[in-house]
């Protein structure tokens, strides 16, 4: 036995002399490759916990265990109807969270078959992966990456969230330390999240915070910015596109790259069905591949969607509310529950666009047929220098000023510089060259309008339509706009006069008062149409109104004072300041639409003014309730005085000769409608109020600039511009059940109707009625 071994130690002797002799390296390769392994085994947990604990703060910070297991996202704040549409978002990164519940089963197989096929296998860190990297990286081929699900949500949710940057000075000598020192962390953090979240969390929890391009971030986003569609309803090639985008968002993107999206959505196809779900055949891959992407994409901003101009209002709003309670409106997840019903909210947009399309082709053609622009003065003379003096007041001007000064060539050859641009029409976007000035003159010639519809009793803001396109005008011309009432004011001055006594059946002549004002010749307040000071014939207080006859109400205001009349206005809503003179009776200060719908209401709400609101409460991401809204209410007038307005507005229906008596007989058939048309008398503004029992509306339709003025006094009359947007809104609502809008008859007062109502040329001499119908109120 010892022979046996000596000879054994022999040869091993003379091998190892031979290889030293032929190779030199090998002890010195095997020595190194010891120490490597050494090193390895017990130097890469040293340098796992150094990186953990973040040692003499060389690695960065990590994330607390508090912080993993409560992971901040910035989130969008989303905007939701009364009805539980979601109206927009709020965003610096358009996300919204979902749970795995809210995930289509297409989905979430597409995902794991395609990132990550043994998820459910290991716990964070897949080591078979990584072999196959090295393998991958010997070979010099594409094997495919080493990352688990897991590790991808860590990297988006802190080692590649700059908000979240959690480098450290080692990070700071280049590229390669700060990858390797990054991946080290993402190990860790991926560890941690697999001991605090469930499996089916940390897959929602990935697509989340997962980028899809296009300004979408998260799978809720994504779905509905590509395919108009929420998660749960996802299929097999949407899901292929979407989880296809995972490795390079905007090369992928289908909208931007569709070859590039389609080859991807195919090779995620491809492995689905090597994996055999649902594509079982090569036939069924063939069929399914060869299928086109169809997308419905639509990029979510302020200018796309329902109810722009009122998301616009509302942010503003929101911004002053967060200030003050420390929320960031852009990140915080908020969910803002608003009053505005999305249905009533579609229709008003599509009443004003139906009647804006023709009523401004009709304005333009006018205009053209004149040889003049529509830009004129109180005369009815053109301004010469409007587009002169309008062109400084625009960022272009100013821009150029600071660049080449005031009164330099450089800045009115710049400023007549023909340049492409995308401009708005009636029939959508055109692409043209236009100057600045050619800009300003083109835009200044279109009409705008605004309308807003609102309960009567709740107070809640129902529709909100700031202009004709948010894109184009950004202006709001229900709250921000203020211009001068018209006759949609009188019922402020008749609404005092009920107070005081007056009937609706108080009698007067048509003939223009005197008012004299110190230092001016006397004003005698014109009729609109027929002689300057009337035509002296005798009409109720209710006809005058009706048909909007200025000389009588002028001798209402005389009677009254324009100091009670501003009151009054006061009371039932108006906030705005007005100009106690004598022309306040005719409208001639500025309120905004806004103001306008809310006094109005007062009158329907039995005498109770609720200030107009548009926000029921706000809760944060996880559902907790911040704060409920509810409606500032007062009494302004008794209801007795309320009805009599209600009875009045009725007139303008019900009267010969009422400015409302256009209205689709279809809208007024077993139906009470009151309403009050005005018009501005240098005819640059169209109004019309409509009120009915359980919805008051009202539409203002003009210029941006007061100087614009319609061609005409009856072509820009309210009856013709503002009052056929506010007959189709209402024909489409009462079309559609689903709103809650039914015709009916205004609520009587609980002390019974005043059946002097209407008798008479007398101020009050009433006897209370419990039970009286409408037609005994009626002449």
């Amino acid at each position: 036995m010892s022979t046996s071994r000596s000879s054994t130690k022999t040869i091993k002797s003379k091998i190892e002399a031979i290889l030293k002799m032929r190779f030199p390296w090998v002890p010195r390769a095997s020595k190194y490759i010891w120490i490597v392994f050494l090193v390895f085994i017990f130097g890469m947990p040293l340098y796992v916990f150094t990186v953990s604990i973040d040692l003499f703060g060389l690695y960065g910070g990590m994330p607390s265990i508090h912080e993993v297991e409560n992971p901040e996202n910035d989130l969008s704040s989303e905007i939701i109807s009364a009805d539980g549409v979601s109206l927009g978002r709020y965003f610096r990164y358009n996300r919204s969270q979902v749970y795995y519940s809210q995930l289509s089963p297409d989905l979430i197989n597409t995902l794991l078959i395609s990132e990550d096929h043994r998820f459910y296998q290991h716990s964070g860190l897949d080591l078979p992966a990584y072999f196959r990297v090295i393998k991958g990286l010997l070979t010099f081929s594409n094997s495919g990456g080493g990352s688990t699900l897991t590790q991808q949500l860590a990297k988006n949710l802190y080692t590649q969230n700059t908000d979240k940057s959690l480098d450290g000075p080692l990070a700071k000598l280049g590229k390669l330390p700060r990858r390797v020192i990054q991946k080290t962390k993402e190990w860790i953090i991926s560890v941690n999240l697999e001991e605090n979240f469930t499996k089916e969390e940390i897959i929602a929890m990935y697509l989340n915070t997962s980028n899809f391009s296009s300004n979408a971030f998260g799978i809720k986003v994504a779905a509905e910015t590509y395919f108009n569609k929420q998660p749960d309803s996802l299929n097999l090639q949407e899901s292929a596109i979407l989880v296809g985008m995972l490795q390079a968002p905007s090369f992928y993107n289908p909208k931007r790259n569709p070859n590039n999206a389609l080859k991807k959505r195919n090779e995620v196809l491809y492995k689905i069905y090597k994996h055999g779900y649902k594509i079982k055949t090569l036939e069924q891959f063939d069929s399914i591949r060869s299928l086109p992407i169809e997308l419905k994409y639509s990029v979510q901003n302020q200018n796309e969607g329902l109810a722009t101009y009122f998301r616009t209002v509302l942010g503003n709003h929101l911004l002053n509310y967060c200030n003050i309670k420390g929320i960031d409106l852009y990140n915080s997840g908020l969910k803002i529950y608003t009053t505005l019903d999305s249905k009533l909210q579609r229709y008003a947009e599509e009443a004003m666009a139906e009647h804006m399309r023709p009523l401004q082709n009709q304005f333009t053609n006018e205009w053209k047929k004149r040889e003049r622009n529509p830009w004129v003065d109180e005369d009815g003379r053109e301004i010469k220098d409007f587009l002169a003096k309008r062109i400084r007041k625009t960022d272009a001007y100013k821009a150029l000023a600071e660049k080449y000064g005031e009164n330099s060539d450089s800045l009115r050859i710049m400023l007549r510089l023909k340049k492409p641009m995308t401009i708005y029409t009636t029939k959508g976007e055109r692409d043209t060259l236009f100057s600045s000035f050619d800009s300003l003159n083109y835009y200044e010639r279109f009409l705008q309008a605004g309308m807003m519809a609102m309960d009567p009793i709740s107070g809640h803001i129902k529709a909100w339509v700031g202009g004709v396109d948010h894109k184009y005008f950004k202006f709001d011309h229900v709250r921000q706009g203020k211009r001068q009432a018209g006759s949609t004011f009188k019922p402020f001055v008749y609404g005092l006069a009920m107070e005081n006594g007056y009937l609706p059946s108080y009698t007067l002549r048509d003939i223009s008062p005197q008012f004299k004002v110190p230092g001016q010749p006397a004003w005698y307040p014109p009729n609109s149409d027929g002689p300057p000071k009337g035509t002296g014939k005798p009409m109720t207080i209710r006809q005058a109104m009706a048909r909007s006859i200025n000389s009588i109400t002028a001798q209402m205001m005389q009677a009254l004072g324009a100091e009670n009349v501003v009151e009054f206005a006061h009371r039932v809503g108006i906030e705005s300041k007005l100009d106690a003179v004598p022309s306040l009776c005719l409208g001639t200060s500025d309120v905004s639409l806004f103001e306008m719908v809310g006094a109005y209401c007062t009158f329907v709400n039995g005498g109770i003014n609720t200030k107009p609101f548009f926000i029921t409460r706000i809760e944060d991401k996880n559902g907790n309730v911040i704060e409920n809204f509810v409606p500032k209410t007062k009494e302004a007038i008794n209801e007795q005085t309320a009805f009599k307005m209600i009875y009045m507005l009725k007139g303008g229906v019900e009267e010969s000769g009422g400015t409302s008596i256009g209205l689709p007989l279809e809208l007024r058939k077993d139906n009470e409608i009151g309403g009050k048309t005005g018009t501005t008398n240098d005819a640059s503004d169209g109004w019309y109020i409509g009120v009915t029992h359980d919805l008051v509306a009202g539409v203002w339709v003009g210029g941006d600039e007061r100087a614009i003025h319609f061609p005409s006094w009856v072509f820009g009359q309210g009856a013709s511009s503002a009052r056929p947007i506010w007959a189709k809104f209402m024909t489409k609502v009462y079309a559609d059940p689903s709103t809650g809008i039914v015709k009916g008859f205004f609520k009587r007062p609980s002390s019974g109707v005043d059946i002097s109502i209407d008798r008479g040329n007398q101020k009050q001499d009433s006897v209370q009625v419990q039970d009286i119908e409408p037609e005994d109120i009626r002449n």
